[in-house]
């Protein structure tokens, strides 16, 4: 009797699982097969000019400051009231941006342009020369959200983010779009303020993102497009991360922006540690520190590099100088 009512009850489970399956919903059994980078691009890429063309910022609010206003940006749908709004796809600017699919752990060899969009909706004090690069030190505020308005992670008081320090690389590169503002500056109540930063938002397709493996716990959906706002308050010119002597910006030896894939001595180092140059105080791994191996001025400041034998290639990168 007992395997009469197993097989009945199997029976049971299965009818109910193949009528749900009759209504479009997956079978818990499937396996979802990965998408590749190249497809995601493009249907990122559609996600976010859809977004950018139906929705709008209070522009209006940043062109004319009403008293009081705490200059933060704002999302709202073109429709009903606001259907005369300029949408954010006149205000934007766009990046290419070639990622690879080996970044996030895949072996078929992709190269994908990608499309970053950043909107600055107030420029900054200064010009250039007031905006970080990806081997910078920023002081900033920021808020993370998908498309659909769901936020997923905010700093609403200043932190400090070295920009090629784990984050994705959307967001390093969007960053370097601002312009810092004046500051700090001591308010009497130990706290400090800054005044006239960069204020913008930064739209990023995932494969600049988290592609397939967005953190646990997080709420990001795999493969979703983010957008981040962000107040650049402060950075750090010139910043020498790894203390080796050599602004990190300056050893991002390939020059596509990525100073996470410039590893120099990667073959000589241990299976399970991966140093990238700017993280790295002996670039050749020849057991001369880099910082003895480059020209510094009489403040101890990088002054250029050497190159003793003449072969072409600066001594902190080359282990038979």
């Amino acid at each position: 009797m007992k395997t009469s009512r197993l097989v009945v009850y199997f029976l049971m489970f299965w009818v109910i699982v193949s009528c749900r399956d009759d209504d479009g919903d997956i079978n818990p059994g499937t396996v979802v097969p990965p998408q590749t980078l190249a497809e995601t691009q493009i249907e990122n890429d559609a996600e976010i000019v859809s977004f950018l063309q139906t929705h709008f910022y209070n522009y209006e609010e940043f062109e004319t400051p009403p008293a009081g206003f705490n200059f933060k940006i704002k999302f709202d749908t073109i429709a009903g009231a606001n259907a005369d709004k300029l949408p954010l796809i006149d205000f934007v600017q766009t990046q290419t941006i070639k990622e690879v699919s080996s970044t996030f752990g895949r072996d078929d060899e992709e190269e994908v342009d990608h499309i970053l969009y950043f909107l600055t909706a107030r420029v900054g004090e200064g010009d250039e020369e007031n905006s970080p690069t990806i081997g910078d030190n920023t002081v900033l505020q920021y808020e993370g959200s998908l498309l659909d308005g769901t936020l997923f992670d905010a700093a609403s008081t200043p932190v400090n983010q070295y920009l090629s320090g784990g984050l994705i690389r959307g967001y390093a590169n969007g960053v370097e779009k601002f312009n810092a503002g004046i500051g700090p500056m001591e308010n009497g109540d130990g706290t400090v303020s800054f005044e006239n930063y960069g204020v913008g938002a930064i739209f990023i397709p995932s494969g600049l993102g988290y592609f397939s493996n967005p953190p646990t716990g997080s709420g990001i959906p795999a493969y979703a497009p983010l957008i981040f706002k962000i107040d650049l308050l402060a950075f750090e010119k010139d910043t020498d991360f790894d203390g080796d002597g050599i602004p990190s910006i300056l050893e991002d030896v390939d020059g596509d922006g990525n100073l996470n894939n410039d590893n120099t001595d990667g073959d000589s180092e241990p299976f399970s540690v991966f140093l990238a140059n700017h993280n790295d105080t002996d670039d050749d791994n020849d057991g001369i520190p880099t910082i003895d191996e480059i020209e510094l001025d009489e403040d101890g400041k990088f002054a250029g590099f050497k190159d003793t034998d003449g072969d072409g290639t600066p001594d902190h990168l080359d282990n038979d100088n």
